[in-house]
């Protein structure tokens, strides 16, 4: 082992890192995941704009037990893709905490796309904010999951 040349151990420790970055990508969330995330917080835009205050907290509710039952299983983040199926001790509870901090990320969004612009006088400020929040999750939701994991060193 002593007789390793330099080129075969800088070949070997390439392999060994395009086999981490090839795993690493495999952990996360589906694409149906954000763009059903998305779905939701538009329809919630809709509620809050177009229904009364209870119906706006019900559906709320209801969007947060909804999302709590399908998120428990996708959270552990290994199923991504079909091709890896990664063990929980690799995603620990990791994956969980960043879309819960996601999440909250998103709600502040909301609320402050509302306030600004019903101080600008925009007309359904709930709705509008929530079609900006929906479209920044379903287009951008992966690249943030994938930011937000860089940050952490998750």
């Amino acid at each position: 082992m002593a007789d390793i040349d330099p080129e075969e151990a800088r070949s070997a420790l390439e392999s060994a890192d395009s086999a981490r970055r090839q795993m690493s990508d495999e952990v996360g969330l589906p694409a149906t995941y954000w763009w059903g995330l998305a779905a939701g917080w538009l329809l919630l835009g809709v509620v809050v704009e177009f229904c009364p205050w209870w119906i706006s907290m019900a559906a709320t509710i209801l969007f947060g037990i909804g999302h709590s039952v399908v998120a428990s299983r996708l959270l552990s983040g290994r199923r991504r893709t079909s091709g890896v199926q990664v063990s929980r001790e690799v995603t620990g509870a990791k994956n969980a905490m960043l879309v819960v901090g996601i999440l909250l990320m998103l709600v502040a969004l909301t609320i402050a796309f509302a306030l600004i612009l019903d101080a600008q006088d925009v007309g359904m400020p709930a709705l509008w904010s929530a079609l900006i929040v929906a479209v920044l999750t379903g287009i951008g939701g992966p690249e943030i999951l994938a930011a937000v994991r860089k940050w952490t060193r998750a």
